[in-house]
């Protein structure tokens, strides 16, 4: 465990503040980095997806398969 990590007392923290605290550290850092934010819209998208999957967590297509498909389209 690093230092900064001791010192500030973030081991002790519970795990949803210490999540909030990284996804605030990389906020910065995207900004800083001059990366585009995401927007709610996005977060809405992805809260989407993620409540399709649990509802059909069978319904899927191997990444073999997925890799396999772009080759072959990318050869056309």
């Amino acid at each position: 465990m690093g230092q900064a990590m001791h010192d500030l007392g973030i081991e002790r923290m519970p795990l949803e503040q210490r999540i909030a605290l990284v996804q605030e550290i990389w906020d910065t850092v995207a900004v800083d980095a001059g990366l585009p934010s995401s927007i709610p819209a996005e977060f809405g998208l992805l809260e989407q997806r993620v409540a399709e999957d649990d509802a059909s967590p069978d319904d899927v297509v191997p990444w073999e398969s997925i890799k396999a498909e772009a080759a072959k389209r990318w050869r056309r």
